[in-house]
């Protein structure tokens, strides 16, 4: 995005939208609001290109939404999705074009730059306070990150905007700023039912063209090509299997996949994230709207994260005045994405786990039609 502000302009800072988060829900809601004719601000305490434990492919509709905005990352095609297990596979090919395997920080730059092209502006701060009145609100932050300081010191800072844009992740800020977070007490909230992730690639050329899912008796390991020479393997599974380490976790739960990759350069950082259910008391507090998966978040099994995200960030501005809109458009954005994430979650936690990928065998035309539901 554009070069850090310094001095005596940070102070003076006022924009119609302040955006929390640089991931590409936040830099989507930037280029959105720039689109309305808004003045926008996106904070975020990181510096540098982003990345993130995911999955890393972008499915057909996501990809479509994608270069709706103006960009067109690089990466590899894929073709469909594979769900697997030992002497097993339901291969799915999408109806409607490849979808395409994106480095999560090929894709953060696309999306900053074209961010910065219309005109969002960068300022690295971690938001530490809201406050609202009938006509804006207060974000104070503490300027600065990792790779530059910003303003003077690192005093905090006092910004005023017209309306904020929480897109700050599965532990998002805003969430909690804004009293919208949810106390966890479900059985499913607790600790001992979350799930994690973990990230890894591996300097291979890839030997599909599908996002291969592998299920385990306990965890399921996703292999997207996102390169002529490189795969990204994330790992999912219960904070009691995920706990032992990526390395550890692919050769107990995944033999054949780990015989693969034996010989294969790792490439880059173990990267990991999680808990991954994550719950909004709603999605607007006054004149804050939570947006991707700050707003809430179920599992990546289904990996639809980006592409409801950016739904969301559009339907967010779309309806920046009036919440009740947001909400309505926010249940629609989500619908498949809620119902179909749970019902296989439920499935995936109970005793007919194992009947994952024999019933997508034999039944490819239920299969099929769920892929394309998801990719659509």
């Amino acid at each position: 995005m554009t070069g850090d502000m310094a001095g005596d302009v940070v102070g003076e800072l006022d924009a119609d939208v302040v955006v929390v988060g640089a991931g590409p829900v936040g830099l989507a809601a930037a280029v959105h609001a720039r689109a309305a004719g808004l003045d926008v601000l996106v904070v975020d305490r990181r510096t540098g290109t982003l990345d993130k434990a995911c999955g890393e492919g972008l499915l057909p509709g996501a990809l479509r939404a994608v270069q709706a905005l103006g960009v067109d990352p690089p990466g590899q095609p894929l073709a469909g999705i594979s769900y697997r297990a030992p002497g097993r596979h339901a291969d799915h090919r999408f109806a409607a074009g490849p979808g395409r395997g994106v480095r999560r920080t090929a894709l953060h730059e696309a999306l900053s730059k074209r961010a910065a092209d219309v005109g969002a502006q960068l300022l690295h701060g971690r938001v530490t306070a809201l406050r609202q009145d009938a006509g804006g609100v207060e974000v104070e932050l503490v300027p600065g990150g990792a790779g530059g300081v910003v303003g003077r010191g690192r005093d905090p800072l006092t910004l005023r905007a017209g309306w904020v844009l929480g897109c700050d992740g599965l532990h998002s800020t805003v969430r909690r700023l804004a009293g919208l977070d949810v106390v966890p007490g479900r059985r499913a909230d607790r600790p001992a039912a979350s799930r994690y992730g973990l990230r890894r690639h591996f300097q291979v050329p890839p030997w599909s063209d599908l996002v291969e899912v592998h299920w385990s008796p306990h965890a399921e390991a996703y292999v997207t090509p996102v390169g002529p020479d490189t795969v990204g393997v994330a790992l999912l599974g219960p904070r009691s299997v995920s706990g032992a380490g990526f390395d550890a976790l692919l050769r107990s739960q995944f033999p054949e996949l780990s015989a693969r990759l034996a010989t294969a350069t790792t490439a880059g950082s173990l990267l990991g994230a999680g808990p991954l259910r994550q719950r909004s008391r709603r999605r607007s507090a006054g004149r804050v709207r939570l947006v991707g998966d700050a707003s809430g978040y179920v599992d990546a099994l289904t990996g639809e994260g980006v592409r409801v995200g950016l739904a969301q960030a559009e339907a967010a501005v779309r309806h920046l005045e009036d919440a009740g809109a947001y909400e309505r458009a926010w249940r629609t954005a989500t619908r498949d994405y809620r119902a179909l994430t749970t019902g296989l979650l439920a499935w995936a936690s109970s005793p007919a786990r194992r009947a994952i990928v024999p019933a997508a065998e034999r039944a490819p035309w239920l299969y099929g039609a769920v892929v394309e539901r998801l990719a659509r």
